[in-house]
């Protein structure tokens, strides 16, 4: 808007056709979006300045070498980042500023080559007269298929007139990162290198200089914030369809984040959300924030209301005050008893995990059926169990003292009896919150290696990327395969059909 209005504006026939009235509110409208846009980028600025201090200052940091190597990755990633979104805010008839780019060291001489030729569709000057070849310009783009390294050579041949004097060249599509020597391939590999396999940017730099590329980590991770702010919009979209599901999966996992300036780590989350076991969509978009308070629940749910299957934590209890119906998983109340029998072998919680099997035999039996055929078979033979075995914990818990460990294992299960058996009544609920605790193993294994998140735009990306390679992989796509071929497809493709890039309807372009 902001860029179409001023140009209309100063059109007097457009002014003439306005009443005082809608002047008045178009007036108000530019003025809130100038407004939003200066703020927007007040507060972008402020982040890149100090970004900028963080780098310049991270040696002097008491932090051993591993920590630095990764906090110094993060601070070039988030830098990237910031910088494309600004470049983002700025009007588009602005011209962009001229800066110094460093000097581009070749491509090593031995890597196989392949060239990609650009030329004209005709050669045949708009005079008539027929152009000659008068040069070429040529581009080399490091390109990536798993365990190889090639070179692209993109070669676009000169066409002139020598009667108009008319210079041709064929146009060479856009790229994730214009100017910019990764292929999408290269730029696949370090993000499904970084965010699936779980390898820092700083071991991939050594892997790459094994094989006789000396690319700096600073640049792999300016290459990882960039293709993060692309990627964005995609989990934008992602998660939109997420929350257009009645049923949804909830759950969160701690990772550390740095604190950066006072060299200790706080306890972040990640949280993850996917539809349920049964709907039709096969995806999940996690969500880095600084801590498990129930606020980041509700922010990323927003209006939503439906089904939430979750487990006991607190931070969910505002979004069921709201009108947000509790699914309760069966398998927590049954690891409570399953610890309890483990522990001391319990005849009670024996007797509980066999009625708990009993429900679980019944669910294996209906995974493949219909709701309606589900709920069938579930008040017929699961609803049974369910009320005597509510009724016998009941008389056993009335038995015991309130301090004892088997008292406190029978409470899970009766305090939340109704969230723990709403499956019964519903044939499209799930009995369990299995499904995303699934989704959210690979983050819980990656922590190992990631030390921790080197800042909260850091995790934020890690959990954008991450999302999309999980639901590929959910989807039964190669990630790699996924991300090349997206990023390959984003610079062109249209906003309004965004959603044909998501994992669950994705097909490769040869397809």
């Amino acid at each position: 808007m902001l860029g179409t209005l001023p140009v209309m504006l100063m059109q007097p026939q457009f002014l003439d056709d306005l009443s005082a009235e809608q002047l008045r509110e178009m007036t108000t409208r530019l003025l809130t979006e100038l407004r939003h846009s200066q703020a927007l980028n007040a507060k972008l600025t402020h982040e890149n300045a100090l970004l900028k201090r963080m780098k310049f200052a991270a040696q002097s940091e008491r932090f051993n070498a591993e920590q630095r190597s990764l906090l110094e990755d993060e601070i070039e990633a988030d830098l990237a980042a910031v910088c494309l979104e600004i470049e983002q805010l700025q009007p588009a008839a602005a011209a962009p500023q001229a800066k110094q780019q460093p000097k581009r060291q070749p491509l090593p001489a031995n890597l196989p080559r392949r060239e990609i030729r650009h030329e004209p569709d005709s050669t045949t000057c708009q005079c008539g007269c027929q152009m000659k070849r008068i040069g070429e310009d040529v581009a080399e783009k490091l390109d990536y298929v798993p365990g190889v390294f090639t070179v692209e050579r993109h070669i676009r041949g000169k066409w002139a007139c020598a009667q108009c004097e008319t210079i041709t060249q064929a146009p060479v599509e856009a790229h994730v990162i214009d100017k910019g020597i990764p292929t999408t391939g290269l730029l696949a590999q370090v993000l499904v290198a970084k965010y699936a396999d779980h390898l820092p940017l700083y071991r991939q730099e050594s892997i790459f200089a094994r094989a006789g590329l000396a690319i700096p980590r600073s640049t792999l991770a300016q290459w990882v914030g960039t293709c993060g702010v692309r990627l964005q919009p995609l989990v934008d979209a992602l998660k939109a369809e997420i929350l257009g599901h009645r049923v949804l999966h909830a759950d969160e996992t701690p990772v550390q984040m740095l604190k950066p300036g006072k060299g200790a780590t706080h306890r972040a989350y990640l949280w993850a959300y996917a539809p349920g076991a049964f709907e039709d969509m096969k995806a999940v978009v996690y969500d880095f924030c600084e801590s498990r308070a129930g606020e980041h629940a509700r922010n990323f749910l927003g209006d939503w209301k439906g089904a939430l299957v979750c487990d006991d934590f607190a931070g969910y209890k505002a979004l069921i005050a709201s009108g947000v119906t509790e699914v309760g998983c069966l398998a927590h109340a049954r690891r409570k008893l399953f610890d309890l029998h483990a522990a001391n072998k319990s005849q009670l919680a024996g007797f509980a995990l066999e009625q708990f099997a009993k429900v679980y035999d019944i669910e294996r039996e209906v995974k493949e059926l219909n709701a309606d055929q589900r709920k069938a078979i579930r008040q017929q033979h699961t609803k049974p169990i369910l009320d005597a075995l509510h009724q016998w914990m009941t008389l056993q818990r009335q038995k015991l003292p309130d301090s004892s460990a088997t008292a406190k294992a029978l409470d899970y299960s009766l305090r939340r009896w109704t969230a723990l058996t709403r499956f019964v009544d519903d044939g499209q609920l799930p009995v369990d919150n299995n499904w995303i605790e699934n989704q959210i193993r690979p983050i819980a294994i990656g922590r190992a290696n990631w030390l921790f998140a080197g800042s909260l735009r850091a995790g934020q990306r890690a959990a954008a990327v991450m999302s999309l390679v999980q639901s590929a992989r959910m989807n039964g796509h190669d990630p790699y395969a996924y991300l090349q071929d997206v990023l390959t497809r984003l610079p062109t493709h249209k906003a309004s059909r965004i959603d044909e890039l998501l994992p669950h309807r994705w097909q490769p372009t040869d397809i």
